[in-house]
């Protein structure tokens, strides 16, 4: 679920130019001047003109860019991500002052400076020219008021506030929640319509914490009628589904039961050849050393449409969440991510371990546990001091995350001492040194 950038209705607050929760003019709008009459302006290829080039006029470019509007923004300066937008084309920029005639042909206007008399001039020509001026500096002088928004793909939510900004964006804040996690029903999305052509979505789930899935991928999940997951997938998404949603253990232990990949490919086209929302979700990211490609190929392949929903994946978030990064000015400019479900020397492993050994930077081991005695010997043979750092990190983003500290040469004992076993992550390089003053990482 995305919000608006340029929505929330309380712009002067953005703008610094009001304390959060003081009220929002000297004098408020007088509800005897008409309730709001809620329309939504569809401005595909209209010119829309934005005066001024703050904070303010910043929010609300993003949304009507977004909208597909050709947007026109007058101002003497303007911020570096605004100016980062004009060398691509996405808006025109006029580097001066407003004047007078600024809005002719426009559809819509927005006046965002931070001098009043200026907002007050556009108001005024944008009220003569019979066009529509949001004026950032004073609702009551606004011929129109924009709602708190937010947008789960066609379907926009929009929120008036009867005049009160935080009222409208709690309001909005708990629809677009509800939304996303599915406890509002958005009814019409998930029921089937007759003939309806199915469809899968690979959802990579992140390291295993729901807070950490992409905003995409819960909506997926909430508008699934077959989910799918394997058991490194935030699994209390799944508690949260409604019991018509039919939930498929795709797991794969390692070295233990699971489900065939052939199966799990079989699956997904059946189910969205039946006319059913779809989806994959699995930890991590579906494309990092998680099959996700076969599993489009098998879609394509039946003509299923699919969609891949990147995941947060836990070669970085794993790491981070215990305090270390994979790279560090003037430490490390590079990392590779490698899988360890195979040892060095075994005729399926297409690792060059050797170079791995020759590299400076950091290493990231995924699936890597059992084998972590053979892969720490590897490297050392191949160039790696036996007392480089290493640190494992088990059941990362969980509440049972903890993290060791250790060495190439001591890595198999302290594994074996500490009773680690997967999930885990274990990264190698003197990255594994540092600690951020003060910060608390999950251990």
């Amino acid at each position: 679920m995305s919000r608006d950038p340029w929505s929330d209705p309380d712009d002067d607050v953005a703008a610094g130019r009001r304390p959060r929760g003081a009220p929002l003019n000297a004098t408020p709008v007088d509800p005897s001047s008409g309730v709001v009459y809620p329309v939504g302006l569809r401005l595909l290829g209209r010119r829309v003109v934005v005066v001024g080039g703050g904070q303010v006029a910043h929010r609300r470019v993003a949304g009507l860019l977004e909208s597909r509007a050709r947007v026109t923004v007058v101002s003497p300066e303007v911020t570096p991500a605004l100016e980062a937008l004009v060398a691509p084309g996405s808006l025109t920029w006029v580097r001066r002052g407003y004047r007078s005639g600024d809005l002719d042909g426009a559809w819509y206007a927005v006046a965002a400076t931070d001098d009043p008399a200026v907002n007050a001039a556009v108001a005024e020509e944008a009220e003569r020219l019979r066009v529509f001026c949001a004026r950032a500096d004073d609702r009551s002088a606004s011929s129109v008021w924009t709602p708190a928004v937010g947008r789960q793909g066609d379907l926009v939510v929009g929120v008036h506030g009867g005049g009160d900004p935080q009222r409208a964006v709690g309001v909005r804040d708990a629809v677009v929640a509800g939304l996303s996690d599915g406890s509002i029903r958005d009814r019409a999305s998930r029921e089937p319509s007759g003939g309806r052509a199915g469809s899968v979505v690979l959802v990579g789930g992140g390291p295993g914490d729901p807070g950490l899935i992409t905003v995409r991928g819960q909506q997926a999940v909430a508008q699934a009628d077959v989910v799918l997951a394997d058991h490194l997938a935030p699994q209390s998404l799944l508690a949260s589904l409604p019991p018509e949603v039919e939930v498929i253990d795709a797991s794969k232990l390692p070295r233990g039961r699971s489900m065939a990949q052939e199966q799990i490919n079989a699956l997904l086209v059946q189910h969205a050849l039946a006319g059913k929302r779809v989806v994959r979700l699995k930890g991590g990211d579906p494309f990092v050393f998680g099959r996700g490609m076969e599993e489009l190929e098998a879609c394509v392949a039946a003509g299923v449409p699919v969609e891949v929903v990147p995941g947060v994946t836990s070669a970085i978030a794993v790491p981070a969440l215990a305090g270390i990064p994979v790279t560090h000015r003037g430490l490390t400019h590079e990392f590779v991510v490698v899988s360890g479900h195979v040892p060095p020397g075994h005729p399926q492993s297409l690792v060059d371990w050797a170079a791995l050994g020759r590299l400076r930077g950091t290493v990231v081991v995924l699936m890597g546990v059992d084998t972590a005695g053979a892969i720490a010997a590897a490297l050392v043979e191949h160039g790696r001091a036996p007392e480089t750092p290493v640190a494992v990190v088990a059941d990362g983003s969980t509440a049972t995350q903890r993290a060791v500290r250790t060495t190439l040469a001591g890595l198999a004992r302290t594994l074996s001492d500490e009773g680690i076993r997967p999930p885990a992550v274990w990264v190698v390089g003197e990255v594994v040194g540092l600690a951020a003053e003060g910060q608390t990482p999950r251990s």
